[in-house]
């Protein structure tokens, strides 16, 4: 993904989606421009036109976090569309690797594999799957069945046939992986596999283009689901959290568990005895 490119079409979006009355700014006669002008968000941040100008066209080397900061405020930016501006102004300096090698993620199996009655993955970077338990195999798809190229959050929720049946609301899960490429597009802006990805999407799949062209950032790491899981006999209420691995950044544990006594954990349950290896 190209930065300054990145930078600049993100600040356009936010300021196109603001009306001046929503910031507190009147409006005289016709306006040529949807949303703010520059000169609007400029005055909001307590800055120069000129100042702002440059940002926007992706000179951020030289910004400081007070005005990155006065931009976010005067933009009305979210949390997490704040840290994707963030991203895009200080780039991460690392090369453009796919990611770790797998002796720095695999002693993390033990981990999910302990989660018996609890679907478990472990996401890398760009949303690469790169572990997961029995349980989540189950409930989810079975991952080892697929080649580890096709085994990312994103090529399995845009390409794989069978899992938009897996989302009551499909539209909001295909909405959530979007966020969460163009947030990782933001932090790991030289990963040629992630900027691959991305093309090839954008490429194949109308609606990923559509979705990418609103520049959705990834906002939450706890989320509330419903699955649609033939096995388990039941639809499944499950909340969704992300759990940060220490000491690895790019590193997330995603978790789904249900609420104690309800339907979906007893289906949990029954799930998790019936893939539980011989003897166990």
């Amino acid at each position: 993904m190209d930065q300054v490119e990145a930078l600049r079409d993100f600040l356009m979006s936010r300021r196109a989606r603001l009306r001046p009355d929503q910031v507190g700014l009147p409006v005289h006669g016709l306006r040529k421009v949807s949303g703010l002008r520059r000169e609007e968000v400029a005055g909001l941040a307590a800055m120069s036109v000129e100042h702002y100008t440059r940002l926007e066209r992706g000179r951020a080397s030289c910004v400081s976090d007070t005005v990155l900061d006065a931009v976010s405020d005067a933009l009305r930016l979210s949390p997490g569309e704040r840290r994707y501006l963030r991203s895009l102004a200080r780039p991460t300096e690392e090369d453009g690797g796919a990611g770790l090698p797998p002796e720095r993620w695999r002693g993390l199996q033990s981990v999910l594999d302990s989660m018996a009655v609890t679907p478990a993955y472990l996401l890398g970077r760009g949303g690469a799957i790169l572990a997961w338990n029995r349980l989540a195999a189950a409930v989810f798809l079975d991952f080892g069945r697929l080649w580890p190229e096709e085994r990312t959050v994103g090529r399995l929720v845009f390409t794989d046939p069978r899992v938009p049946g897996l989302y009551a609301d499909w539209e909001g899960k295909a909405r959530g992986t979007v966020g969460l490429l163009r947030s990782e597009a933001g932090r790991w802006p030289r990963d040629e596999a992630l900027a691959g990805e991305i093309r090839e999407l954008r490429e194949h799949s109308p609606l990923f283009r559509r979705l990418w062209d609103e520049h959705l950032v990834h906002e939450q790491s706890h989320a509330t689901l419903q699955l649609v899981c033939a096995r388990a006999g039941v639809p499944l209420w499950l909340s969704a959290s992300a759990l940060t691995v220490a000491d690895h950044p790019d590193l997330v544990i995603a978790v789904y568990t249900a609420v104690p006594g309800s339907d979906s954990e007893r289906a949990l349950h029954r799930l998790a005895r019936s893939v539980a290896p011989a003897g166990d």
